[in-house]
């Protein structure tokens, strides 16, 4: 169970990655712009009784994240670099800017998605500030992605990433 403050920091983290790049500032200022997002639930949000559609931006983006966050096994086993892990964290939020700039969920699973994305930027945060493998972040990441196809109808997702 995530505390208030824990809600809050993850919001946070969410937010100072996306003013982070400025290339990509705008584009997800016209995405929240153009619909309402909900903050992250304090309690992971409930599986609907039918998953929420996807579309390609958000399949792409859930795809790329995966590929990264497995790629991190290798810093959790000491075969990747600081450097490639800072790289491959900037992968992760390269994905959730694009999602968050391609959002056109109902508020429901938007707010659904959000709470994931939550985890996957914070994860991307302690990858670059840790100077070693952060097992936690990482696994709460892992746990995000496992979460992702109960949430979300995503006929593909079980097939092995690229």
């Amino acid at each position: 169970m995530q505390s208030g403050k824990s809600v809050f920091v993850l919001a946070s983290a969410m937010l100072a990655a996306l003013a982070a790049i400025p290339a990509m500032a705008q584009s997800a200022h016209d995405a929240r712009a153009a619909h309402s997002h909900a903050a992250p639930a304090a309690e992971p949000a409930p599986a609907p009784a039918r998953r929420w559609a996807t579309d390609a931006p958000l399949r792409a983006g859930m795809r790329s994240i995966r590929q990264a966050v497995q790629a991190l096994e290798h810093y959790e086993h000491g075969h990747m670099d600081a450097v490639q892990a800072r790289n491959t964290a900037q992968r992760i939020d390269d994905a959730v800017k694009g999602m968050v700039a391609a959002c056109k969920l109902k508020p429901e699973a938007d707010a659904a998605l959000h709470g994931l994305l939550a985890t996957f930027i914070a994860g991307a945060q302690a990858v670059r500030e840790s100077g070693h493998a952060p097992s936690a972040a990482i696994a709460d990441m892992r746990t995000a992605l496992a979460r992702y196809p109960h949430l979300f109808d995503d006929a593909e997702w079980n097939t092995p990433a690229d």
